[in-house]
């Protein structure tokens, strides 16, 4: 499990190698990956967007935008927390995983929230990142 806090919200990560979902002679290596965004702060908060920064093995990387997280905008009152689950397939066995939300606070001030690096590495392999 990987975790970090900004701006008074922590987001943890906790990915998972889908060997169903996978096909090695392809190369297709699939992972899904659980998020809990926790609003440690005194105001509610909006995810309004995403932006992650996927790295294969081989140094291939990957910049993807978008609005939301799952096809929602969720708004996260203080002390609460929203979770999710998404996928991300690679050509390669390993590779990591970093990136942002863009938030709006109750005020309206915008809000970047880090989303701590992570590996996806095959369940035998040693992680690359920790």
């Amino acid at each position: 499990m990987y975790s970090k806090t900004s701006n008074g919200v922590r987001v943890t990560v906790e990915p998972k190698y889908l060997d169903d979902e996978s096909d090695p002679t392809e190369p297709r290596f699939f992972w899904a990956y659980t998020v809990a965004i926790e609003n440690g702060s005194d105001e509610p908060i909006q995810i309004l967007a995403r932006h992650w920064v996927i790295t294969d093995q081989n140094g291939r990387v990957e910049d993807v935008r978008g609005l939301g997280v799952v096809g929602e905008q969720p708004v996260i009152k203080p002390g609460a927390r929203f979770t999710y689950t998404s996928g991300c397939p690679l050509p390669t066995p390993s590779g990591i995983m970093v990136g942002t939300y863009q938030a709006i606070g109750a005020d309206g001030d915008m809000i970047t929230i880090a989303i701590p690096a992570f590996s996806l590495d095959l369940p035998d392999a040693r992680p690359v990142l920790n």
